[in-house]
């Protein structure tokens, strides 16, 4: 089965299109006979995701793109309207754009900025641009966020980054609160959560590595769990199985209920009790 709004002749417009999962998201989403609007702020990598793009479409003349500051409400506003000028109406709508390279809890204020005003704030600015038009087509849309399961399990290292696909997260719970108590509305909400892929973002080689799946992967997982009507959409990877996450997700939930220090998964005193969790048979349930 497939989601009512991935249907051919329909519209969907994907944020952070140029490349990685957004770009492979286009991809099928072309593929399945879809009208695709890709945006991305990087201008010349757009337009060679275009082309990508439009040759594996059924309709390569209703491929386009709209270079676009998700962290700028009026440039995605703009892109909004492009969308609805050239297809008269959006079904899907993919708020993937993001960036890393954050800091830490008191360090570099204008990361911090950068970060969650593209990571967080672009997700907002979608939302906000989008919904309620998506609400009042009276038909079957889908909106995707793109989370992580750094915003989750808060992992330490980049403090911002974490920060601002925890946001994310909370934010696309409360909107699929919201759509389903709108009187008859037919938008879904999704939360896709990759695991470890190769992408632009995470590549440090010009080969994958064994453990990452590919963005091509992460998109087909996301459009298979969309169509059984799944919230979360938890990617494993070619290293991390979904029992594995779910040991992980149990673990940091468990820090507040039994007083622990935080992220105590990475606490010397905690390491041995830790492993010994992950290597048990409890489910994680």
């Amino acid at each position: 089965m497939t989601h009512p709004a991935l249907t051919s002749g329909r519209a969907a417009v994907v944020a952070g299109a140029a490349s990685g999962i957004g770009l492979a998201a286009a991809k099928r989403f072309a593929a399945l006979g879809m009208k695709v609007c890709l945006a991305d702020q990087n201008a010349e990598a757009l337009k060679v995701a275009v082309k990508a793009v439009a040759a594996v479409a059924t309709a390569p003349d209703q491929v386009f793109g709209v270079p676009t500051d998700v962290s700028d409400a009026e440039a995605v506003n703009r892109l909004r309207d492009a969308a609805y000028e050239r297809f008269g109406e959006v079904a899907v709508l993919m708020n993937n754009a993001g960036v890393g390279g954050g800091a830490g809890a008191w360090e570099h204020p204008d990361r911090w900025r950068r970060l969650l005003e593209i990571n967080l704030w672009g997700v907002i600015n979608g939302l906000q641009a989008f919904t309620q038009l998506m609400i009042d087509q009276q038909t079957p849309c889908a909106i995707v966020n793109t989370g992580s399961k750094q915003g989750i399990t808060n992992p330490p290292g980049d403090v911002a980054y974490n920060t601002s696909k925890a946001a994310v997260k909370a934010l696309t719970e409360g909107l699929a609160h919201q759509l389903r108590n709108v009187d008859g509305g037919q938008v879904t909400a999704h939360l896709l959560i990759p695991g470890f892929t190769f992408t632009g973002m995470t590549a440090r080689a010009t080969e994958k590595p064994p453990g990452a799946w590919s963005a091509e992967q992460v998109a087909d997982f996301m459009i298979a769990a969309m169509g059984k009507g799944d919230f979360y959409i938890l990617c494993p990877d070619n290293d991390v199985t979904r029992e594995m996450d779910e040991k992980r997700i149990r673990w940091a939930a468990d820090d507040l209920i039994l007083n622990r220090p935080a992220l105590s998964r990475w606490h010397p005193d905690y390491k041995a009790a830790f492993e010994t969790f992950m290597a048990s048979k409890r489910a994680a349930g």
